[in-house]
């Protein structure tokens, strides 16, 4: 009967693969937004008469191989120099701060109007460098750039007049990628940003309905910043955090794809995977903090609330789809599980797998590199989709992990630690730590050891697969799955040995400084 253990799992495991299904259809409802509003381009009301005062914040921590670089390239920004000040926002711990410190001092001997701001501890992280920042500030509109990234000298005069509109809080533009083809991970990753910067950004923001500010390469407001109760660090993307707090407030975003900032894409395993899990652990602590509040306003129309809680919730599908991962084999193999001999079986489990493969790159990424790049590129990019899938499937482990915690956090009120993305200046290389660290520790590996098992199980599920002839046509698909698993498993056990060598290493050359 149906409430039998086994029917009861069945339905279980179809409802969890119809909500993995929504969210996949919901990129697609995206696609039409986009092509539906993709010419309703934005312009400025006018022009400043006088251009307004504008304060930069550079926000660094232990950013010691591409500080100069930002730090230069903002300097270059084309913009009065009495107009403009500079604000290198740094809490390294470490021999950043001298490289820092040293380029301000040189660059305000030159008559820049730069300012070094070293804080002694990292209350708030990056949220609470903004903060403490903006109590100095005089700008009456405030430019962030992450370190890594390196910002056009034309890009505050093509962005400020959009601010002669009083409604405007926010410009944000386009990111770009410095390494794009350094490597099958950095063009992937490339794709992925792509359609987020290209698609989803452009449908949100010209559809009218909420978009956010992505933490950098933006322009804010100042007054707007105050309007939604500032910076506050309660959650690790406190960039979406604020940007909903002003939507609600009324303010207007624009964003503008036709002006990029290029950066540096994470060229590793292990600083991509830092990099999704505090963006997906962030964006899911945002949800709970303020998706109740947006689903009762009484003067929030329906689509702002229904592709707000798609845009808040979506990596719910990260821990879905590891669910359904997990429950294939036991559904479709075991003896005693009713799909097993059920005619249509082998049709619903052709279906999973296509529901999470296609949901997650396909037609999403490719015609966002349509969109980009051109015609030609867009055709190029469906050589990647295997690898999309494969990706997207291997980083689901670590992607849950992410949700689970921001879950449990919520529960017991624990703040999250703000660990930040390793920057290796596009040349692949980073400094190697002069202080003793085990990398390789059973806390670090045992998400890569989890991914390799579950590499493991879905090659299992190839061979029974085969063995018996069930979903045969599938297999391809479970190919896909089985190798995103092990690559991102194995390739993080590698990266994670390979800093414990380096760090080894160091120490050993250098074992005075490592002592102090």
């Amino acid at each position: 009967m149906w409430y039998q253990p086994w029917y009861l799992l069945v339905l279980f495991y179809l409802a969890t693969l119809c909500f993995v299904a929504l969210y996949g259809f919901h990129r697609y409802i995206l696609v039409y937004l986009y092509i539906k509003h993709r010419h309703n381009t934005y312009q400025p009301k006018g022009r400043f008469a006088e251009l307004p005062r504008v304060t930069v914040q550079l926000p660094m921590f232990n950013e010691d191989v591409v500080a100069e670089r930002i730090i230069r390239a903002t300097c270059h920004l084309d913009y009065p120099l009495d107009r403009l000040e500079i604000q290198v926002l740094d809490d390294s711990t470490d021999h950043s701060a001298d490289i820092a410190r040293r380029d301000c001092e040189e660059w305000a001997a030159k008559g820049w109007p730069i300012r070094f701001i070293h804080r002694e501890n990292r209350v708030g992280y990056k949220a609470g460098a903004l903060e403490a920042g903006l109590k100095q500030a005089t700008g009456e509109f405030i430019v962030i750039f992450d370190a890594d990234f390196i910002p056009p000298r034309d890009l505050l005069q093509n962005l400020i007049h959009y601010f002669t509109d009083p409604k405007v809080g926010m410009v944000q533009v386009r990111w770009d990628h410095l390494n794009r083809d350094a490597s099958l991970l950095t063009r992937t990753q490339a794709i992925f940003l792509d359609a987020h910067f290209v698609i989803e950004h452009t449908a949100r923001n010209r559809s009218g309905r909420f978009m956010h500010f992505n933490g950098t390469a933006g322009v804010w407001r100042r007054t707007t910043i105050a309007d939604a109760g500032g910076w506050q660090h309660d959650t690790l993307t406190e960039d979406l955090d604020l940007s909903y707090r002003a939507q609600m407030k009324g303010w207007q975003f624009v964003y503008l794809p036709q002006y990029a900032a290029p950066a540096e894409l994470p060229p590793e395993i292990i600083s991509f995977k830092q990099q999704a899990h505090r963006w997906t652990k962030g964006g899911f602590q945002t949800a709970i903090k303020l998706l109740p509040g947006i689903l009762r306003s009484r003067h929030l129309p329906f689509r702002i609330k229904a592709e707000a809680f798609f845009h808040l919730t979506n990596t719910v599908v990260y821990p879905l789809m590891a669910i359904v991962t997990v429950l294939m084999y036991p559904i479709f193999f075991f003896a005693d599980s009713p799909m097993k001999h059920a005619p249509w079986s082998q049709h619903i489990f052709s279906a999973t797998l296509f529901i999470l493969a296609t949901c997650s790159a396909s037609t999403f990424f490719v015609f966002g590199q349509r969109e980009l790049l051109g015609r030609v590129a867009g055709w190029k990019a469906l050589l990647y989709v295997p690898f999309l899938m494969a990706l997207g499937v291997g980083m689901s482990l670590n992607n849950a992990k992410a949700v689970l915690e921001a879950i449990w956090g919520a529960i017991k009120r624990k703040p999250s630690e703000f660990v930040r993305t390793q920057k290796y200046a596009v040349t692949g290389q980073k400094r190697a730590a002069l202080r003793a660290q085990r990398v390789f520790t059973f806390s670090r590996l045992s998400v890569p050891i989890l991914e390799v098992a579950h590499g493991c199980y879905m090659a299992c599920c190839i061979w029974i697969s085969l063995y018996w002839g069930f979903g045969v046509a599938s297999v391809p698909f479970l190919v896909i799955f089985a190798s995103g698993y092990f690559y991102v498993g194995l390739n993080s056990i590698y990266i994670l040995w390979r800093m414990q060598q380096e760090a080894e290493e160091a120490v050993a050359q250098a074992p005075e400084i490592a002592s102090t």
